[in-house]
Order: C-alpha cells, then structure tokens, then sequence
C-alpha cells in the first residue's frame, strides 16, 4: 500500500467517490479513506430523488448539469446507476404559487425542462394523487430517482481502475499541517501524506474540521424512511414528489414498493453514529397518515421495511464547498439531506476548483465557508418552506 498521494479524500460517499472519479480522469494520483465502506454513511441511506427543482439557481445548476450523468451514465462513468425516469413533482401550499411559477421560470430559463401544471394535469398524471388542496404543481417529466449504492460504486469502480486507492475502515485520527499547509492525514491504519486533503465525511465532516483547526457550523440530521408495499390497483409506478403541503416525500420503488420519507420532526444533533436500522419511535404512524392524505388508497397498503439515517446540515441548510483553512484544505460537506442528486457535477467543480483554481462547469463559489462568518447565508429568492423543520 502506497500512502504518498496528490490528493486524498476523506469519505467515501457519493461526494468522495465522484471527486475520486473526476480527479482521476484528469490524471491526480487519489487516496480514498474511508471510516467504514463504500456508502455506508448519509449516500447510503438516501433516496436517490433525481430532480432538478430548487429554489437557489446555483443548486438547479449543479442538479442540471448531474442529470446529464444519471441520464447517459454508461457512456459517461461506466456500470449503471440505477436512474428510472418517473417523472417529478413539486407540490406547495397555495400562498407559495407565485414562487413556485417563478422557480419554474429561473429552470427554464437555464435550460431544465420543468412545466407548471394544474391540478386537473396532476389528476391524469396519477389519477391515484388526492388534488384539491392545491391549484398549480411544478412538473419535471424527465426526472425520477437512482440507486445511491450502485451510482457510487460506479464512480468508484472507475476511479480504482484508474488507480485510485479505496482504504476502508480506515478512521482519520488527525490532519497533518506544516506551516499552515496540509502534510496529509493520520489514521488507525497509519499516516498518508498528500498536500491536499478533502474533508467529504458527511455526518462526521465538524469532526474532520477540528482537526484542521476549524469550528465547521455544520450539525448531524437525522431522517427515516419507510418501504410500504402498494395496493395492486395503484399500478406498477407512479410519479416521483415532494409535498411540502404535507411536509413529506415519496417516490416509486421497484417490487410494487413506495419509499417515503417526512420533512419535519427530523432530530438534529444526535451523533452519527446512532442506530439506523430502525425508525425513531412514532414515525411509521406519521408517515402512513401523511401518504394517506396524499393517496388515499394506501390506507391498504402493507409496511415492508424502515431505516433511518444521518447527514451533516448546516445553518442555511445549503453545502459548504470550497478551500478553508490550512493550504490545500477544501470542503464537500453540509449537503442537508439534498447532496445525491448533485454528486456528479459537485465532483466535476472541486476538481476544477482543485486542479484549475477555479469551477467553471458551475459557478459554487456562493457555497463557501465564509458566508457564514460575513453573515450572508444562501436563501432562495423564491423560497418555501424550510427543508427540514
């Protein structure tokens, strides 16, 4: 094993494995270290939601141009990601119309194909939805969801093949630095030496930035999901949504199955390394009753499984990419809940931003550290609903 790099990656997550994958492919030599293995921390327990809908453009930016991988995945990484086209979405309370209808604006106008629909259009759409309690939904017909797991372990796959090292149960113990420049990295499987070094670390990233010497203001953020098994009468799919009417999401599952996950009661603050192989108490209840409201005929369905998970959200609920710290410290963390989707353009920027200097695929420098301490946190000009509250 050889622990001298250019670059090295802490976490192996969608984040560290696209990285990996984009800095190969412009010839750096990479180190993956990773606490546990491949996904098994926030891009693991995600809900792989493909859509492009966001009330900040750059982040419609970043998920527009991503979706260019899910849909050419083969001829652009290689293996299969998983991407099933079911068409997306985006359900708000009446008195948020207007910012919807201009939310759709700003996506057509950079090139996504998003539609405003009424709710009759819904109805057909999924003739299965409940649609009186709101007039206009915003419809993405292209959009759908991946598979986390596999999506991540195409990048990788790749990545190694190119000769990236992955080093799994590895745990990051300290960040070496010299003269305010990082040295590289101190793990319970011995030190690796890189002058860059990326904090990708998901729930565990405000660890992993103490030890650069940086009071990161990202918090851990819990989230459970349930599988329930349809009724047959509801057919083989239906569309990918998120309801924020109802403070929730749901999308199609293979097998006849329904994913759904809720936008409130979320724990923060809890250590990422809690249980997530069950649901915290009461959930399961909440969230037959919210895609009870939504479909009313799920009142027969079964319950199949339930997880939970955690990832890292920050106080604008919006990452934090960029340089911060010591010399060749950089930032991919504070996803909020929101990160899959994004994974492949967030891979393309940092490593333009590692090796150019500069992103030029999409402009992320408003995703920087220091908009916290300038006291200017990323709002959307036509905002909802907080994401998680």
């Amino acid at each position: 094993m050889k622990n001298n790099a250019d670059v090295i990656i802490i976490g192996a997550g969608i984040h560290g494995a696209s990285l990996a994958f984009h800095l190969t492919q412009r010839g750096a030599k990479t180190i993956v270290l990773e606490r546990r293995f491949l996904a098994a921390g926030a891009t693991g327990r995600s809900s792989g939601l493909v859509r492009m809908h966001y009330d900040l453009e750059p982040e419609s930016r970043l998920a527009w141009a991503s979706y260019q991988y899910f849909l050419n995945w083969k001829e652009i990484v290689g293996g299969d990601c998983g991407f099933t086209r079911t068409g997306f979405l985006q359900l708000v309370r009446t008195e948020y119309e207007d910012h919807l209808k201009a939310n759709i604006t700003m996506h057509q106008r950079i090139g996504i194909p998003s539609l405003l629909v009424s709710s009759e259009d819904v109805r057909r759409l999924a003739p299965s939805f409940r649609t009186d309690d709101f007039r206009f939904a915003a419809y993405e017909p292209e959009s759908g969801y991946a598979d986390p797991n596999s999506t991540t372990a195409s990048f990788m796959q790749i990545a190694r093949e190119r000769g990236v090292q992955l080093i799994q149960e590895c745990q990051a113990t300290d960040i070496l630095t010299s003269d305010g420049k990082i040295g590289g990295v101190e793990t319970n499987k011995g030190t690796f030496s890189a002058p860059i070094v990326v904090n990708a670390a998901g729930p565990w990233a405000a660890e992993v930035g103490r030890m650069a010497g940086l009071d990161l203001p990202i918090d851990t953020w819990r989230h459970d999901t349930m599988f329930v098994r349809r009724p047959t009468e509801l057919g083989p799919s239906h569309p990918t949504v998120i309801d924020d009417i109802n403070a929730m999401y749901f999308r199609p599952e293979t097998g006849g199955l329904t994913l759904v996950g809720l936008e409130d009661e979320n724990p923060i603050g809890e250590s990422p390394d809690g249980d997530t192989d069950h649901a915290k108490p009461g959930f399961v209840e909440r969230a037959v009753d919210r895609i009870c409201l939504r479909i009313p005929s799920m009142e027969r369905a079964s319950l199949h499984s339930v997880h939970g998970g955690y990832d890292g959200i920050t106080p604008d609920q919006r990452a934090i990419l960029g340089h911060a710290g010591p010399e060749g410290f950089y930032l991919v963390c504070g996803f909020s809940g929101t990160g899959f989707k994004i994974g492949p353009a967030v891979g393309t920027c940092m490593s333009e931003l590692i090796l150019d200097g500069k992103a030029t695929t999409v402009d992320i420098s408003p995703f920087s550290l220091d908009r916290f301490a300038e006291g200017k946190p990323l709002k959307g000009e036509h905002g909802y609903d907080s994401i998680w509250r």
